[in-house]
This record gives structure tokens, C-alpha cells and sequence, in this order.
């Protein structure tokens, strides 16, 4: 047994202070390594080997000191390694202390490496661990890269690992606003955080529960109609392109409408520069539509409500309702007898109607708040849903305006009243419709050649220009997996048109399995290396060395195989794929919460997030069985017998030979292709393409109700954007924009 101690040396310096050393005793060989580190002699406590709160960083330094501690008692009392020299003992540790003094020499902000160029900025939204944002600052073309300004999540973990990467270890200034999209002063937020600069580029992924079709009654969870507000945030910001990504069940939900709505949304971002040509057209209109005045006057002002933002827009639309509340007052004499029209139900529903459109505002604000108190109660599955969901049904907008209408029905207006209740009712709904559908409504008042007039407007109103959805197969850009994902890619009609993102690679040149995992196959279960072990494939493999070994191929960094130069791909993640800017990048580290990273109590190892499941022995017959079987569908009779059967849906099985499935958040889903074990989070990682100096930060997994609050690093991983995906779209639009 080794054992290892903390001591002093015996001369201070003039202001008292002296270095630690560190003592190693095993199998009767000593030596002794300094930490780089000084404590005032009287703050260090011989006996505990600690140094004493009296110290300004005491905590920081005793986090350090023990942290070291742990790694030599794992190297010589607990290593799956059973030799080491003392040579290599001092190089394991020389990389951890050199990385903690390297960390404490430098300012937090560095200035990167100058590149001559133009450099375009980019906001990264529903960022997560950040695969769009990695994908973005690797790439570069002609001299032409990008500036991160603000990425956000409403998630913790998710800034942790943000501020971990991107400000600690790389040096950027980039800004992390943690808050829900859906709040009303996020864009205000937001914008602050941009410090002014133009905003050419935004991504992000809204998650697929937001989207749904508007008068549909939906679960009304918190992530509901996320859609709405990341456009809100594109028609305040106008970047040059903006990328939508998403799963590809999209495109084909609720039978394709939701496809069509997501374009409908972005085709109804206006130019607010040529409003002003489409609301003369409109009125242009009355001279050929006289009796339907009243509804293009409607048009005109619903129109009117796209030039503005926030508090001038909800005045505008509280107008708006006014203005048409003002005409059923006028027209109530008519149509109702004194006493009905004070008593009458009907009456009642409708006025009552538009005092509820009047504070729309202040019922979107309590609907928040009711999905969010639903939420952290677990509403759902019981008694209590059904009454929730009907509430919330019936304060949206469009359900009000249904009731309205009802109201109209019932009341058997006299026909020569008949067309002034109708186009109160389709006043109303053309408060709720979007810029595309108004479009549609104002052809219905056009003649021929008036309709070629309203299409020359609306190709110059229309800010952006998308025509399909592009399927992205990541596989298709050096990532050793087959994950699909739909980019909705709108592009700023000054801009050059993008519709796909070509592919880097071709089907025979796509990166296995075995090329991104083979150095990591070193570990057991219950296992957590934290630096590198040389594979021998030889040896591992015996007779199917000479097949494996042809596995490896030399490629670029966007996995393109290469004669000469180049790396294999899990070289390129050890190496790292980030350009020449960061050369300045500092040792990768992890903490475990925003609270340890204050106190400096940082993990500076050489290879991070590679820990195996503590599986019993049960799950490792299990996991053996399917592994030798091929599949978990051809193991099931063989774990019948044996009693070994699972509830689990699913088992993936990788193969060393080809892509792996969709990477998704919980680990027990996949089976490393030599070992009955699940994946570590850096295997996961090395699937979605993330270096290997990518830390993932906090808690590695949770379980229960905490997966509604809490983003462990498995979810981290499963969540993200591949970054070489990402780098293929983020190269493909510098090579477009201007």
C-alpha cells in the first residue's frame, strides 16, 4: 500500500510563506514531488496536512492538495494498471500540476490569436452543453470566422459547462444568459447581453413538445410553444441566417401541418422597412372593395402591429380589439332590445370576450405561470389534468374568439345585421392570424392583376427565404453516428441562398464506431480513468488484430480519409479540432457546481468524463449475452432461460464496423461493442463528435422527477448538436455570407 503526505519545507520566504511538498511512500521506494504551491507556515496544520481557514484560498489549496492525494492513491492502491515507474508516476502528476499552474498565471479573458479577416457574430439559444456553439468558433473559410457573443438555456449545468469552456479554458468574453425564453424581459435580457453588436447568426433547436397547431388542445407543459418565441427573438435580432434544428419526426407530424406552420412562421417574418408598400396596397383595395372597408382597414392595422416589439406592439394590439369593441357597442342597439343587451348571457360572453383579448398580455402571463406550477407538481396522468388542460384551453386567444363567435351564432341576428356580426367575428380572427395567412385573406379581395401587384410585394416583405426543411444525416460529416436532424435554415433575403449543407464525407468514407472508441477500451466496470493507457490491439484482439487495425484511417478534421498527413479520429479528438485562434486555450478542468467553481476547486486531469456504471453482475450476464447474440431481439430467449429477462424496450448493441444508432441521454441504452458494459460519457462524447477537451460539468447522471430540473452530462451529450454537424452548416454559411 502506498501512502502519501503533505509537508512543509524547511525555509520561508521573506513574506513567510514556504512550498508543499508531496511525500510518496510505496513497497519501501520514496520520492517526493512539489505541487507548486505556497502556504504561510503559520496557516499549514502539520497534523491534518490542511491548511487552516485562516487562509484567504484555504479552501481552493485543500482541494487541490487532496485532489492530488486521491489520484496517487488511485494510481498505486486502486489502478486497473498494476505497474507503474516512477518515472511515469511523475509525468501523470506533473500534467495535473502543471495544468493548475498554467491556470493561476492567467487572466480568465486572453486575447485570442490575431486572424486577418472579417469575423461574423453568432448567438447560440436553447444551447445546452453547447454542440452548436463548439461547431461555430472551430470553423473558418478564407480568413472569414465567427465571434461568440451570448449563448442560453434555462439550465444550470448548461452555463456551468458554457462558462467552464468558453471563458475559463478558451478565453472568449462570451455572454451566458440563463432564463426562459418565455419570460418577458428575455429579449430585453438578451439584447443587453450582445453589448450592442449586430447579431449575424442565430442557432438553436426549440424542443419538438413546443410545436403544435394554434387552436389545438395541447398537454400545456413548459416547453410548450417554445416555437413562437425563438422566431420572436429572429424578428427582433434580423440576423443575416438563422439555423432551426430538430428531430426529423417533425416533418411528418400531425400528418406534415406542422411542417407547413413552421414555414408559414418564418415566411410571416416581415421586412419592416416595406410595410408601409403592403399597407397601401391594402387600401388601395377599398376602391374595388367597398363594402368591405371595415375588414382591410382591420388588415391594415394587424399589419401594423409587425413594425413593433414588446410594450408599443401590446398597445397596438390593444387598440386593435378596442377598435372593433367600439363597433359592436355601436352595432348592439341593433341587433339586441335594451334589456337583453344588459342581461342576455350572449351579450355578456361576447363584451366579456374582448375585455379577456384586451389583456391577452396578462393571461399569457398567467398561463406561464400555471404551466410552471403544473410542471414542478407533476401534473399529469391524473385527476387534476384534465381540469388544468380545459383552463388553459379556454384562456387562448383563439378559444376566446371561438366562444365569440358561438355567442354571434346564437343570438339570430335580422339579415340586414348579418354582415356587420360576421366581419366583427373575422376581424377577431385576423387578430390571430400570422403575416402568411393575412397574405392569403388579402388575395381573396384581389383582382388578377391586382394579385400579380401583391406577389412583387410580398417577395420584397418577406425578410427570409426558405423553401424546404433540409434532412442533415450526421454520419454524412465525419460523426460516427447516424442521427438525423432537420435544419430549418432562413436566410435574410440580401443574403445567398442556403437550402442544404453538402456532405464531407461519402458512405464508404464514414468514421466507425472503432475509429472514435478503440483508444478508450481500457476500463472495466466501476472503472474512471483520468489519464490515457496505450491500447494494445494486438494483444486485445489476438486473430482479428490485422481487421480492426484496417479500422483506422488517416483523415481531416472533418473525417475526409487521407493518403499523407492528417489523424486518426480519435487522435483528432485528443488533439482537438479548435483552429489556431485559441492557442492561447488553457488545460481543460472540471467542477462540479457553480459553487466550487468560485472556490477554485477545480479537477485538472488529462482525460475527463470517462467513468464506467457500478453494473451488477446480473446486468453484466445480461448485457453478455446480448453482446455475444448480436442484438437484444435475437438474445431474448437465451436471457428467458437464464432469468436474466428485462423491461427495458431496448438494447443497442454497437458495431465496431459502422455508425452508431442515435445517441440519446441515458447510457444504459447502449453496449460497448468488446465489453458488456454501457458507455462512459467521453464515449458518448467521441460519437457526437465533442474533443476530448470538451468537459462536461456537474452531476454525470440523475434519475426520477430530477430530470425535470437538473441536465447531469449524460444529457448534456445526448441533447447536443453534434459539433462537426455544425461546423458543416457554420462553414457553409461563411462561404455564403456577406
Amino acid at each position: 500500500m502506498a501512502t502519501v503526505n503533505f509537508y512543509l519545507e524547511n525555509k520561508p520566504d521573506k513574506r513567510g510563506y514556504c512550498p508543499v511538498e508531496l511525500h510518496i511512500h510505496c513497497n519501501g521506494i520514496k520520492f517526493k514531488k512539489a505541487p507548486k504551491v505556497k502556504v504561510k507556515v503559520i496557516d499549514f496544520d502539520k497534523d491534518s496536512q490542511q491548511v487552516r481557514n485562516t487562509a484567504e484560498d484555504y479552501i481552493e489549496i485543500n482541494h487541490y492538495l487532496n485532489y492530488l492525494r486521491e489520484r496517487v492513491e488511485e494510481l498505486l492502491n486502486r489502478s486497473y494498471k498494476k505497474n507503474y515507474s516512477i518515472k511515469e508516476i511523475k509525468d501523470i502528476l506533473d500534467d495535473y500540476i502543471n495544468a493548475y499552474k498554467e491556470d493561476h498565471s492567467v487572466n480568465i479573458v486572453r486575447e485570442q490569436v490575431s486572424l486577418y479577416g472579417k469575423p461574423f457574430t453568432f448567438v447560440d439559444l436553447f444551447a445546452g452543453a453547447g454542440g452548436f456553439s463548439e461547431g461555430f468558433i472551430q470553423a473558418e473559410h478564407n480568413n472569414k470566422f465567427f465571434d461568440f457573443l451570448v449563448a442560453n438555456d434555462i439550465n444550470e449545468n448548461s452555463e456551468l459547462t458554457h462558462v467552464v469552456r468558453y471563458n475559463h479554458q478558451l478565453g472568449l468574453d462570451a455572454d451566458f444568459l440563463c432564463q426562459d425564453i418565455t419570460e418577458p424581459d428575455f429579449l430585453d435580457n438578451l439584447l443587453s447581453k450582445t453589448k450592442g453588436k449586430k447579431v449575424d447568426v442565430v442557432c438553436g433547436g426549440p424542443p419538438c413538445q413546443s410545436f403544435s397547431l394554434a387552436g389545438k388542445r395541447r398537454k400545456f407543459d413548459k416547453k410548450d410553444d417554445l416555437f413562437s418565441h425563438y422566431l420572436d427573438v429572429i424578428k427582433v435580432l434580423q440576423p443575416k441566417y438563422f439555423v432551426m434544428e430538430n428531430v426529423k419526426g417533425i416533418l411528418t407530424k400531425e400528418k406534415g401541418k406542422i411542417k407547413e406552420l413552421i414555414l408559414k412562421e418564418i415566411n410571416s417574418i416581415v421586412d419592416i422597412k416595406e410595410i408601409p408598400k403592403l399597407k397601401s396596397f391594402i387600401k388601395s383595395l377599398k376602391k374595388t372593395n367597398l363594402k368591405d372597408s371595415f375588414l382591410l382597414d382591420c388588415l391594415v392595422n394587424r399589419i401594423e402591429i409587425e413594425q413593433f416589439t414588446d410594450l408599443k406592439a401590446e398597445e397596438y394590439k390593444e387598440l386593435y380589439i378596442k377598435t372593433i369593441d367600439s363597433r359592436f357597442r355601436k352595432l348592439t342597439p341593433d341587433i339586441a332590445d335594451y334589456k337583453t343587451s344588459k342581461t342576455d348571457e350572449r351579450i355578456s360572453t361576447i363584451r366579456h370576450g374582448f375585455n379577456l383579448l384586451v389583456r391577452s398580455k396578462e393571461w399569457e402571463k398567467l398561463k406561464r405561470d400555471i404551466i410552471r406550477e403544473k410542471d414542478f407538481c407533476n401534473i399529469d396522468n391524473d385527476y387534476f389534468v384534465d381540469s388544468f388542460t380545459q383552463f388553459l384551453t379556454d384562456i387562448d386567444s383563439n378559444e376566446v374568439i371561438n366562444k365569440i363567435e358561438e355567442a354571434f351564432n346564437r343570438l339570430n341576428v335580422a339579415a340586414d345585421f348579418k354582415k356587420s356580426c360576421d366581419d366583427i367575428i373575422q376581424a377577431l380572427k385576423i387578430y390571430v392570424l400570422n403575416i402568411d395567412d393575412c397574405v392569403t385573406l388579402i388575395r381573396d379581395f384581389c383582382n388578377e392583376k391586382q394579385s400579380i401587384e401583391l406577389d412583387n410585394i410580398i417577395n420584397e416583405i418577406r425578410l427570409y427565404r426558405i423553401e424546404a426543411p433540409f434532412v442533415a444525416n450526421s454520419s454524412n460529416y465525419g460523426v460516427p453516428q447516424n442521427r438525423e436532424r432537420v435544419l430549418f435554415i432562413g436566410c435574410r433575403k440580401d443574403q445567398k441562398f442556403i437550402s442544404e449543407i453538402p456532405a464531407t464525407v461519402t458512405e464508404e468514407e464514414k468514421v466507425s464506431v472503432f475509429e472514435a472508441l478503440y483508444d478508450l477500451d481500457f476500463i472495466g466496470n466501476n472503472q474512471e480513468a483520468h489519464h490515457y493507457q496505450l491500447v494494445d490491439l494486438s494483444k486485445q484482439y489476438n486473430g482479428t488484430a490485422k481487421k480492426m487495425k484496417g479500422l483506422l484511417k488517416n483523415r481531416s478534421i472533418e473525417g475526409k480519409p487521407l493518403k499523407t498527413k492528417g489523424n486518426t479520429f480519435a487522435n483528432w479528438s485528443k488533439k482537438g479540432r479548435l483552429n489556431d485562434r485559441f492557442k492561447k486555450a488553457t488545460k481543460p478542468f472540471y467542477v462540479k457546481s457553480i459553487e466550487a467553481l468560485n472556490n477554485g476547486e477545480k479537477v485538472f486531469d488529462v482525460l475527463h468524463n470517462h467513468k464506467t456504471s457500478n453494473q451488477g453482475e446480473d446486468v453484466i450476464k445480461r448485457l453478455d449475452i446480448i453482446l455475444k447474440e448480436g442484438n437484444y431481439k435475437n438474445a431474448k430467449n437465451e436471457l428467458d432461460k437464464c432469468g436474466l429477462s428485462s423491461k427495458k424496450r431496448n438494447y443497442n448493441v454497437l458495431n465496431p464496423e459502422k455508425q452508431s444508432p442515435t445517441v440519446m441521454t441515458i447510457p444504459d441504452d447502449y453496449i460497448h461493442y468488446n465489453s458488456p458494459r454501457a458507455l462512459t460519457v467521453r464515449e458518448m462524447a467521441r460519437l457526437q463528435s465533442f474533443d476530448d477537451s470538451f468537459v462536461f460539468q456537474g452531476k454525470r447522471s440523475t434519475g426520477g422527477n430530477n430530470r425535470k430540473t437538473e441536465l447531469p452530462q449524460y444529457t448534456l451529450v445526448g441533447n447536443a448538436v453534434p459539433p462537426l454537424l455544425a461546423r458543416a452548416v457554420a462553414i457553409e454559411i461563411l462561404k455564403k455570407i456577406k
